[in-house]
């Protein structure tokens, strides 16, 4: 089996070595999306909202660009910072996935790239 490298304009490039998301067969294994904003190259860090928004809106460019969509995420990962905003991160996410919602973990976790405070990853079918 062949893997394919996806990447978007409409998402951030990579901060280190890794790809925005792997194609391999009919799966797609998207790297965890932090809030940079891919026109600014800035971090939107504003509020919690805001910041889920545009982790949210970077898997939506990267999905679309690979001819997928949340409707065919299997599986995502929320990693934050603090677990206090559990309930915000979900009703933002919740938002984007408006049909059958993915099977799912989320961790609370000591640190994050950028000092970010939320990252999420997905793997969706093609």
């Amino acid at each position: 089996m062949m893997k394919e490298i996806v990447n978007s304009k409409n998402a951030p490039a990579p901060i280190g070595p890794y790809s925005q998301a792997v194609k391999a067969g009919n799966i797609l294994y998207v790297s965890g999306q932090i809030c940079i904003d891919p026109q600014t190259g800035e971090l939107v860090l504003s509020d919690i909202v805001e910041e889920t928004n545009r982790v949210m809106q970077n898997l939506k460019a990267i999905l679309e660009e690979a001819g997928t969509s949340f409707d065919k995420v299997l599986k995502t990962t929320i990693f934050v910072k603090d677990l206090n905003n559990f309930s915000t991160i979900n009703g933002v996410y919740a938002e984007y996935f408006t049909t059958s919602a993915p099977a799912r973990e989320t961790v609370e976790v000591a640190r994050l790239p950028k000092d970010v405070n939320v990252e999420i990853s997905c793997i969706a079918l093609l």
